[in-house]
């Protein structure tokens, strides 16, 4: 395993220390950054995302997608984890938490928006770093593409009825310049760039060429991800550093949502006797969330400054470490899956 995959629970950590450390350091430079967006994406974190994106891409071989309609059950599981449990799943444990056991540290208005943020992170499922978490654990190029894409599909028609119900309101208006721009920037301009590239080489020297070249930038996708992390922590040093109690309290059920999916899921996937390679992503794509969506939404109908923001703000803190114990997790259990596949 390269050096910079070996320790990248230990890179990570840095980062994180790194960007609250510069955030709080030098507040105007992050601000100049944070500003630097459009429909709620910031375009340096985009360009540092694409970065970690491009390889995976390279690898997906698209006379080989119609297969993955040959084991559907992958797809299944990911469908049913992110629309009839996820959602469900989060609303009940924001209710759970902010309206019984941490009722007295929070008043009810706070509380209710609180949980409004953890609804609107738990109906968005991950588009972008589904990629890097499906290339750190060795999974099935293709059949990530395909899982990621009827998602996003679905999620256009879903999102908006979903959050509706469960926050109680007549009319969610989905921010489309926010979706369709994450959609482009981090699936259809990569895929595009990722096919032009495989193209090429394949032409120069076949598989072994896109290894070869993969494997090149491994470290480059690498430093894409400790740099987004850098970016993430240090827009919200200032926040982590004024509300650090509503940080961890926001972060307890959200920490115990997604370790609660990421084991069902897990479970069941092994119980479907899936290959690993197609399990692992299928698990993270159900228990990663997309955070610029859930962003957008909870500051159109709640505020900038409001709990719900405050709340999917969280949720993009604690994603990336949280996810990589996942892939950890993913990475030491392929056996689980050889012995199923019996």
């Amino acid at each position: 395993m390269p050096f910079f995959e070996r320790y990248l629970s230990v890179w990570v950590g840095l980062a994180i220390i790194a960007g609250v450390g510069l955030g709080l350091a030098v507040p105007p430079l992050f601000q100049a950054v944070a500003a630097f967006e459009y429909a709620h994406v910031n375009l340096a974190v985009a360009v540092f995302i694409w970065v970690m994106v491009y390889p995976m891409m390279i690898q997906i071989d698209f006379t080989a997608i119609k297969k993955v309609g040959q084991n559907p059950r992958g797809l299944l599981l990911t469908l049913v984890i992110n629309w009839l449990i996820k959602p469900f799943t989060m609303a009940a444990l924001g209710w759970l938490f902010f309206k019984v056991l941490f009722a007295g540290w929070v008043d009810p208005q706070t509380a209710t928006e609180y949980i409004a943020g953890m609804i609107l992170l738990g109906v968005a499922p991950c588009t972008a770093m589904v990629f890097v978490w499906s290339h750190l654990t060795k999974g099935d190029a293709n059949y990530t593409l395909v899982q990621v894409s009827v998602n996003d599909i679905i999620m256009v028609f879903a999102f908006a009825p979903i959050a509706a119900l469960l926050l109680g309101v007549s009319d969610i208006t989905v921010p489309w310049d926010t979706l369709l721009l994450s959609v482009v920037l981090y699936v259809v301009l990569p895929l595009i760039a990722g096919f032009l590239t495989r193209q090429m080489l394949v032409a120069k020297g076949g598989e072994a060429k896109v290894e070869s070249f993969v494997g090149a930038l491994k470290p480059i996708s690498v430093m894409g991800l400790l740099a987004t992390v850098v970016l993430l922590f240090g827009f919200q040093a200032e926040t982590i550093l004024a509300k650090p109690m509503a940080i961890v309290l926001i972060a307890i059920p959200l920490l115990i949502q997604t370790y609660g999916i990421f084991v069902i899921a897990y479970w069941a996937a092994r119980r479907l006797r899936l290959k690993h390679n197609v399990a692992g992503p299928a698990c993270l794509i159900g228990t990663s969330n997309f955070f610029e969506l859930a962003v957008a939404v909870a500051i159109s109908l709640f505020g900038l400054h409001s709990g719900a923001a405050l709340a999917t703000v969280v949720g993009v803190l604690v994603e990336v470490p949280v996810m990589l114990t996942l892939v950890a997790i993913v990475n030491r259990t392929p056996h689980w899956f050889e012995e199923s596949n019996e």
